[in-house]
């Protein structure tokens, strides 16, 4: 992910050793993380078990919210890919009993098939 990306606000994915690295604490004994995107400070990933959210606040960072979602919980998903004129891609998750979906953008570099993919083998899969 480059400089201008984080500018621009868009996720890239991460590598899985370091997401579990930086997730140990929060993971369950046989949870595993299949794929990670980060967004300067916040991320999203997705396990084996659950997606969860992370919204580091504040300057610091020191304070964080953790959002986890179990994937039985998705009721619909959308992936908007990109464009010629539209460089970044979106995902947007519509979580049971939430009106407004959650929402993040991708750097166009991102494979956002390969994140469609694992949340449609998920959510069809509870």
């Amino acid at each position: 992910m480059g400089i201008l990306d984080k500018l621009l606000g868009n996720a890239g994915e991460m590598d899985i050793p370091g997401a579990t690295e930086e997730l140990q604490t929060i993971l369950g004994p046989n949870e595993q993380i299949e794929l990670a995107y980060k967004l300067i400070r916040d991320m999203l990933v997705l396990t084996n078990c659950r997606l969860i959210l992370i919204d580091k606040q504040g300057v610091t960072g020191r304070k964080v919210e953790y959002r986890s979602v179990p994937y039985k919980s998705i009721t619909m998903f959308l992936v908007e890919s990109t464009g010629n004129f539209d460089l970044d891609a979106e995902l947007k998750i519509w979580i049971s009993g939430q009106h407004d979906p959650l929402g993040m953008t991708f750097s166009g570099k991102t494979n956002i098939y390969k994140l469609q993919g694992l949340l449609a083998e998920k959510v069809a899969g509870k």
